[in-house]
């Protein structure tokens, strides 16, 4: 599992963006950058979640695992 952060690009950004779309936190484009937009969404699902195991605004193991279980693969 790839921890994802500011400054990342890809498909796994994009399907990040599509994931927390879902839960109507980000509503950006969809265009696999990890801007600052995609930080503080994932930043406020952190903190909606009381996930604390990864740095906030980094799309690491117990954010993901979380993300995953709430939403549909897009």
């Amino acid at each position: 599992m790839q921890t994802l952060q500011r400054g990342d690009k890809g498909p796994e950004v994009t399907e990040l963006q599509l994931r927390l779309r879902q839960l109507s936190l980000y509503m950006g484009n969809d265009d696999g950058k990890y801007d600052n937009q995609v930080e503080e969404a994932v930043r406020r699902y952190q903190w909606a979640r009381g996930i604390t195991a990864d740095e906030q605004g980094v799309y690491g193991g117990a954010t993901r695992t979380s993300l995953e279980s709430e939403t549909t693969e897009p």
